[in-house]
């Protein structure tokens, strides 16, 4: 997928989170996690504009990204940490021209995550991310060794936690419905059940493979040595476990490498210090 078709994507991604905000959690105080959630919160109590705090706040994390996670890993978050409280502000009139008031909350609950869940899991199909707390769990994740479904409980999960104490308890279950329907829904879109997936690879290119994997991404590797059942040719299997967000992007990558490579994928539910040795070397 060239860079044109996956920068649009993401803008259209990034479209449906602003249409989501908007329309389902700004007008209905659901603050269903991350900057935009803490945003409708900041804004109750301070009157605060919510794309000017989005906007203020994603930048100030970006420049912490750049410091902590360094430059590879920062340059994905910069497109989605800019465009989305521009989108925020430009689709705000919206609330003047479509009203949801009148249905049941629950409902608004489920549609606006699902929208917001689409837009998500598009950014992160295509390698980025919208930037704000996508950042917090990164550094998490990498300095911290956290697993990033537990970051990501922990910072969203604060945020929902403190909606609670600005709009009540109903809001707090509300806005963690959502939340949750988010979660789900990003994941169905990027081809996820989970938060990890385990790559099983046999290729001729294995060296730039691994060469890809270390520098690009930071994941070390297992290698098994195999004999085909049929062939009886004696190759190396390479295994390598990654994240949800990194997984499209890495099994593109490595079919560009080698069109020709097998891969095998499976489903992953729960690590324990995956890929510690690599990062402490990098």
């Amino acid at each position: 997928m060239n860079k044109i078709k996956k920068n649009f994507i993401v803008i259209i991604g990034l479209l449906l989170m602003a249409l989501s905000f908007n329309l389902f959690q700004e007008p209905f105080s659901f603050a269903a996690g991350g900057v935009t959630g803490l945003s409708i919160i900041v804004s109750k109590i301070f009157n605060i504009d919510e794309s000017l705090f989005i906007f203020i706040i994603n930048q100030s994390l970006i420049i912490v990204s750049f410091i902590v996670l360094g430059k590879k890993k920062t340059l994905n978050t910069i497109l989605g940490s800019i465009i989305l409280p521009i989108f925020i502000l430009i689709t705000k009139p919206l609330n003047n021209i479509i009203s949801f008031q009148n249905i049941d909350y629950i409902i608004v609950a489920i549609i606006g995550g699902f929208i917001y869940g689409i837009g998500l899991g598009l950014i992160y199909k295509n390698g980025y991310t919208s930037g704000g707390t996508d950042i917090l769990n990164q550094i998490l994740e990498v300095k911290y060794k956290m697993p990033i479904n537990k970051a990501i409980i922990i910072v969203d999960g604060f945020v929902v936690l403190l909606s609670a104490f600005t709009f009540g308890i109903s809001i707090m279950v509300y806005s963690l419905i959502m939340l949750v329907v988010i979660s789900i829904i990003s994941n169905k879109t990027i081809l996820e059940l989970n938060q990890n997936k385990v790559l099983y690879i046999y290729s001729n290119e294995t060296n730039k493979i691994k060469d890809y994997l270390n520098n690009n991404f930071g994941y070390d590797l297992t290698i098994f040595n195999s004999i085909g059942g049929f062939s009886k040719e004696r190759k190396k299997l390479y295994m390598c476990s990654v994240n949800t967000k990194d997984y499209y992007v890495i099994k593109e990558g490595i079919l560009y490498i080698d069109p020709k490579a097998f891969i095998i994928v499976t489903n992953s539910y729960e690590q324990k210090n995956a890929n510690v040795l690599i990062r402490k070397i990098n």
